[in-house]
């Protein structure tokens, strides 16, 4: 499963956040001081550690993880292309700052002693995404791999759960704040859904991330609250490849309805369930690639 067109096309403030983390966790590998990452109770009620504050948020503890957390945090690229760079730059804030605040309740609440008691990485970010990911995603398809019935959204739920229980209780702490962190984005606590970043924000990282050959940005498909602008039939038959034959099967009425209650228009839910054969998931790509046509 992908996380629609290849690369970070109309992604950059996630380009930005993978190349600072790569970055951040490969320098620190290097000095040999990976480990020592981790927040604990003294680092937070003790003498205020600031460098590790910072550093706990985009660099990870292992090599392992870096892996798994890059490919989560590259698929996780779609919600930036549904709400947009501003406003992604805004769930991203929130996710660190609420799950952070999360894990201070749970140093002040444990009070274990044990040096870095929380591992480092931007969990809260990761695990924040899984509720959109959950609600808001829809299954397309569904197979067996020796008589065990998967869907098309399985295997990123099994790096995110390698990812919950890489370190054992380091990481399962900061993943469960991230998915309270993500829940209180999703009810809209302090209506943080319309909250917006200055456009020169958004733009700065733009500019920040590498050079890419990608389509320029364009208008956002949705967002997580689930207001999207509609695309005319026009605009969504530019985007399918002309090598492709449509389907003469006419779409179901559940797959039109699953990409209606995301919210694109339903004429060009079912052109572009015609032409994906029926396949849900194309289905929603094909849409989101409308938006550079």
């Amino acid at each position: 499963m992908n996380g629609g067109p290849s690369g970070f096309n109309n992604a950059p403030v996630t380009r930005s956040f993978i190349i600072a983390s790569a970055v951040f966790t490969v320098f620190f590998g290097i000095q040999g001081r990976s480990l020592k990452l981790g927040l604990s109770y003294q680092d937070i009620f003790g003498k205020l550690n600031i460098w590790k504050l910072i550093t706990s948020v985009f660099a990870f503890s292992s090599t392992p993880e870096l892996m798994f957390g890059l490919y989560l945090l590259y698929y996780f690229r779609v919600f930036e292309r549904q709400i947009g760079s501003n406003k992604y730059s805004v769930f991203i804030l929130f996710s660190i700052v609420a799950s952070f605040l999360f894990e201070i309740m749970a140093l002040a609440i444990l009070k274990d002693p044990t040096a870095n008691l929380l591992t480092s990485g931007p969990y809260g970010l990761i695990f924040a995404s899984f509720v959109p990911f959950y609600f808001d995603i829809p299954v397309s398809t569904w197979f067996r791999i020796f008589g065990v019935r998967f869907s098309n959204k399985s295997f990123i739920y099994l790096a995110g759960l390698q990812l919950l229980l890489s370190s054992w209780k380091r990481s399962l702490l900061p993943g469960i704040c991230g998915i309270l962190a993500g829940s209180l984005y999703r009810l809209n606590v302090f209506r943080i859904r319309r909250a917006k970043f200055p456009e020169f924000i958004t733009s700065f990282f733009s500019r920040l991330s590498w050079p890419s050959t990608d389509n320029p940005p364009t208008a956002p498909a949705r967002n997580l609250a689930g207001n999207v602008p509609s695309y005319t039939t026009r605009q969504v038959e530019s985007s399918y490849p002309p090598a492709v034959a449509p389907s003469a099967v006419e779409p179901p009425e559940d797959s039109v309805a699953t990409l209606v209650s995301m919210g694109f228009d339903q004429n060009s839910a079912r052109q572009a369930l015609v032409h994906a054969r029926n396949d849900v998931n194309a289905a929603t790509n094909i849409l989101l690639e409308a938006q550079s046509h």
